[in-house]
Order: C-alpha cells, then sequence, then structure tokens
C-alpha cells in the first residue's frame, strides 16, 4: 500500500451510557472479534482512546509526521481511513441511549492535548466528527463548535455538514 497525506483527524464516541466505564479491551473485542460479537477487523478503529478519568490508551503507533503509513491505518470511517487518523472518547449516550455529549472535564483536557499535538506536527489538519462524513450521531456534538471553544483555528475546522447535524441539537 502506498503511503498517503496525513488530511484528516476524526474524533468519534464509544456510543456508551453516560458514566457507564469501558476498558481498551472491550472496544478492541468490539473491533476485532467475529460475528456476531465483533466487527471481525483486523485492527481497531482508533489510534487512541480517551477514557473516563481522561487517560489516553493509544491503540496504534504513528510516528507524528504528515503521512498515513499503512501500520497507522486505522477503521473509523469507511473511505477515508487512509488519510485519517481517528480517537475515540468513552461515552456518547444518555441513559435512554439517545446521543449527548458526555465528555468529561478529565476527558476534555486529554482530546485537547491530542489536537494540539496534530496540529503541532500537521499545521494543515483537519479536524472533524464522524457525523461529517457518515449519517450517525456520533461524537454526539457538533465537533466545529466545540474546536472553535477550544481555540483551534479556522482553517484546521472541516466545516461540511452533509447531514445536517450542525443544526440538531444532542
Amino acid at each position: 500500500m502506498q503511503i498517503k497525506p496525513f488530511k484528516y483527524f476524526v474524533i468519534h464516541c464509544t456510543a456508551t451510557k453516560e458514566g457507564q466505564n469501558i476498558t481498551p479491551d472491550q472496544v478492541l473485542r468490539w473491533h476485532t472479534s467475529p460475528p456476531p460479537n465483533g466487527r471481525g477487523w483486523k485492527k481497531v478503529g482508533y489510534s487512541d482512546l480517551i477514557q473516563l478519568d481522561g487517560k489516553r490508551h493509544r491503540y496504534v503507533e504513528h510516528n507524528g509526521d504528515l503521512w498515513i503509513q499503512e501500520s497507522e491505518i486505522t477503521n473509523g470511517v469507511k473511505g477515508i481511513n487512509s488519510i485519517s487518523r481517528h480517537v475515540v472518547y468513552v461515552g456518547g449516550l444518555d441513559s435512554e441511549m439517545k446521543p449527548k455529549n458526555t465528555l468529561t472535564t478529565e476527558q476534555i483536557k486529554t482530546l485537547t492535548t491530542i489536537i494540539r499535538e496534530v496540529l503541532e506536527y500537521n499545521p494543515n489538519v483537519l479536524i472533524a466528527g464522524h457525523n461529517q462524513f457518515d449519517n450517525k450521531s456520533c461524537p454526539s456534538f457538533w465537533t466545529p463548535d466545540f474546536l472553535r471553544s477550544i481555540g483551534v483555528k479556522d482553517k484546521n475546522i472541516y466545516k461540511n455538514d452533509p447531514f445536517g447535524y450542525g443544526d440538531k441539537l444532542f
């Protein structure tokens, strides 16, 4: 496979109830176990997981450059995985299993740190939410608004909204 430029950094949620502790091993099993218990993928869908307490678990090593090597590809968004990195936070649903921004203060700090790390080595990356590529609520908030709230420059905010999630309240 050819090395491709690192174009998108995509934010996801685990689509689990607010406050429900999910371990890195659970997410790995959801992705790599054979169906019907998992997706049967060869690799997890994200490079990093942000746990409820803000701890970061790295699934896939990346070398912090402007390219996505084959070893760095994960399965976050079909069609753009070879040019993307993906991060996921634990949560994203309320007690009734409806989309809700459940980011804890600790998760926000860690996500902000990861975003700043990525911007430092790739100042032209576009940062987006999964819901800007697929018709699903993940990450259960409108990523452009979140990015503005933490001071990300407009040039790094992916603005496409093909499914109208920017107008929906989570």
